[in-house]
């Protein structure tokens, strides 16, 4: 196991994560790293990481158990990951509270319900697709990984057709972490003025969406429901989660299968179900790398040795761990849709497991289904490794995902 005694920095732009992963997990269970300037315990082991999510001694209330909170989210770039005040961030009955008014949103049945729609969306995107010509190329991040879940998280929360534009562009500003503090302040402040817009116009013309009723829980529950800082910053997250981790995901399962022709057969010959692609993906390329941040509530002693001091935030290094070995073998690194065990971390672990990972897994397997059974020859415009990543450390997706759906002259 290597040892350091200075934070390993983070690369900003993502350029070569998996180099990055394997480097964390050389150091052991957990390594101190730099966060775009703020020192953080990031922890790559499964085991290890699947207790720490699961333990009352971490929590994620920056306010609260974070001593460097005021003084860094006047400089950080990704101050909204720890300032928001919602269920992501929230800790113990606060979180329970939280969540409690949002989970009906992603009941089994509003999700059952969702089925008819997403086939009917990805039909109709597959549909236009279809009409170009043969041999074109198309980015299909921006003509169907984007619009399929932005189509559904906004027939969800009742965002108007107006507004989508605008929130797909703030959105991914949040997850842009090649941002300076100064254009992450100016980005969020452009989220904020969207999400105020959305809420008046809701409040003057309730629907039959999950935004309208949260205003009307928050606005007839004042003592028991929600603040209206925390209304604001639960749209936020339910609507940025709602979409651009299902985009990336979509992506990464495309040009998995796509760079994987022999897996990729086995799921158009019927052998393997395209659940089974979906959950691979998750392990293998999951939307979200790094996951901030978390904080310890006292000293945490770690098996190996290691003490994470009280007050000390700690990063979620969700990739690094889909790949460890001690949890998947000599074949972490393998893009391999039979595999047996699939376990991932990609939609988190314990109380603040991702309640849309149902709908998002509905709409990955629906999109591959029908995109390959549509286009029997689809093939990468370009070759695999000149895919460029996105800007980012958390979010795992391509800039562009270029493909041809024939060949010129079919």
């Amino acid at each position: 196991m290597a040892t350091s005694t200075q934070p390993i920095i983070l690369d900003p732009t993502g350029a070569r994560a998996h180099d990055e992963h394997r480097r964390l997990r050389e150091h052991g269970q957990a390594v101190r790293v730099d966060v775009l300037g703020v020192t953080a315990w990031s922890v790559s082991d499964p085991k290890l990481l699947k207790e720490l999510l699961t333990s009352p001694d971490v929590s994620k209330d920056a306010r609260a158990h974070w001593p460097e909170f005021a003084d860094t989210v006047q400089r950080w770039p990704l101050a909204l990951w720890v300032a928001v005040e919602n269920m992501f961030t929230a800790y113990g009955a606060d979180h329970r509270r939280l969540r409690r008014m949002v989970a009906p949103a992603f009941s089994a049945r509003r999700i059952a319900a969702l089925k008819e729609s997403i086939d009917a969306v990805v039909t109709g995107i597959l549909d236009h697709l279809d009409a170009l010509p043969a041999g074109e190329s198309v980015d299909l991040r921006e003509h169907l990984a984007y619009p399929l879940p932005i189509a559904v998280i906004s027939r969800l929360m009742g965002v108007p057709a107006e507004q989508q534009d605008a929130f797909r562009r703030v959105v991914d500003g949040v997850f842009d972490t090649t941002l300076t503090a100064e254009q992450s302040e100016a980005n969020t402040k452009a989220l904020y003025e969207a999400l105020h817009q959305l809420i008046k116009s809701k409040r003057a013309e309730p629907g039959d969406d999950m935004t309208s009723l949260l205003i009307t829980s928050r606005d007839e529950d004042e003592e028991g429901g929600m603040s209206e800082d925390e209304l604001r910053d639960t749209l936020l997250l339910m609507i940025s989660a709602g979409y651009e981790t299902t985009v990336n995901v979509i992506d990464q399962a495309i040009t998995q299968l796509l760079s994987h022709p022999d897996q990729l057969a086995l799921l158009r010959s019927g052998q393997v179900d395209w659940n089974e692609a979906v959950e691979e993906t998750l392990r293998f390329e999951p939307a979200v790398r790094h996951l901030p941040l978390r904080y310890a509530v006292t000293d945490i002693s770690l098996p190996d040795g290691q003490v994470i001091p009280k007050g000390e935030a700690i990063l979620a290094s969700y990739a690094a761990a889909n790949r460890h070995p001690d949890w998947h073998g000599e074949t972490a690194d393998d893009f391999d849709v039979t595999r047996t065990v699939k376990e991932h971390l990609a939609f988190g672990h314990g109380v603040h497991f991702c309640l849309g990972a149902p709908l998002a897994r509905m709409e990955i397997s629906t999109a591959l289904s029908l995109l390959f059974e549509r286009f029997p020859q689809i093939e990468l415009a370009v070759p695999v490794a000149e895919l460029k990543p996105l800007g980012s450390l958390l979010s795992n997706g391509h800039q562009t995902l270029p493909v041809r759906l024939r060949p010129a002259g079919s």
